[in-house]
């Protein structure tokens, strides 16, 4: 059973390549009354791209169009719009059958702002009652974390690395401050990484963590054993990139830029604390039911996850060269 886990695992590791569900963007910007700058950025892996396109209410009339434009992770289009966006719809064609989110924003001459997250079972967007507004970031947070499959396998190789309650909080608590920080330098333009080499590095974290698993105790690292935590807190600042690169990607509201990022940051600690809080409720179900399974199902997940995160880095820095 330990083998099939690990082979239906690393199966699913080939088909997502270890990429978190990135949302697409949809940005329009008013220079002038009823005239729209338009930037669609849609994620792309290679050369394939989602099948969903944006749809203005029909009274909006194109013009200007410019080529495509591929970024290596995106594709960018733009364009120019003629039409009144106080009222009618925007609907996200394709959307539903997907997996991703679309985050719109729109910015009126006279200085309005609408900000939305669009999901598959909501694709539109009525304008003549936007409410959501900023709070669609501390959702998109919860969901960037929880469709992150590689910051979920390190959190979940966290606990399991550390049966101890109060070594587990402190852990934690450093991998959460670590990638708190990194997440705002980054996304002030304070600090920047290439974003290929972040997320192999990533990958390689998980590696790392799944043989600290799977070695005894006597021959796991010095850093490990002694301070966990701040094995956490130095791999949580690489994550911290990994994260804020999704929120770069969609950008933020210049006006309430701080009440965004800290609700995305909130957010992806929700989503860390639901993932850690399934666990131990799991843990705790086992344990009440006097079951005592042995150490090789943990054992047999750890070799699972270093085998994912192997392809995981092999695969990045393939891309990287």
């Amino acid at each position: 059973m330990r083998i099939l886990f690990a082979v239906l695992l690393s199966l699913v590791a080939v088909h997502v390549a270890g990429h978190e569900v990135r949302p697409a963007f949809l940005q329009l910007i008013e220079t002038e009354p009823g005239e729209f700058d338009v930037l669609w950025k849609q994620p792309m892996r290679g050369a394939r791209r989602l099948p969903i396109n944006p749809v203005l209410p029909e009274r909006c009339e194109v013009s200007a169009m410019m080529a495509p434009e591929a970024t290596g992770t995106a594709l960018l289009q733009r364009w120019r719009t003629n039409c009144e966006l106080r009222n009618g719809t925007i609907f996200i064609s394709g959307l539903s059958r997907t997996l991703t989110d679309v985050m719109v924003q729109i910015e009126y001459h006279d200085g309005d702002r609408v900000t939305q997250l669009l999901k598959p079972a909501d694709p539109s967007l009525d304008l003549s009652d936007p409410t959501p507004q900023v709070w669609s970031y501390l959702t998109f947070g919860v969901e960037h974390l929880l469709f992150g499959i590689d910051h979920i396998l390190f959190v979940i190789g966290l606990v399991l690395f550390i049966p101890n309650t109060w070594s587990l909080l402190k852990t934690v608590t450093a991998f959460t401050v670590a990638h708190s920080i990194t997440l705002t330098l980054s996304v002030l333009d304070l600090v920047s990484l290439p974003q290929g080499p972040v997320e192999a590095v990533i990958a390689l974290s998980i590696l790392f963590l799944a043989r600290e698993l799977v070695v005894a105790e006597a021959e796991r690292s010095r850093l490990t054993q002694l301070r966990p935590w701040l094995m956490a807190f130095a791999f949580g600042l690489l994550h911290g990139f990994g994260f804020a690169a999704a929120l770069t990607e969609i950008g933020l509201p210049r006006d309430q830029l701080a009440m965004a990022l800290i609700l995305f940051n909130v957010g992806i600690e929700l989503g860390q604390l639901m993932v850690i809080g399934l666990l131990l409720a799991v843990g705790m179900l086992v344990r009440m039911t006097r079951v005592h399974p042995d150490a090789s199902w943990a054992r047999g997940f750890a070799y699972a996850m270093g085998s994912v995160a192997a392809f995981w880095t092999i695969d990045r820095v393939l891309i990287i060269l």
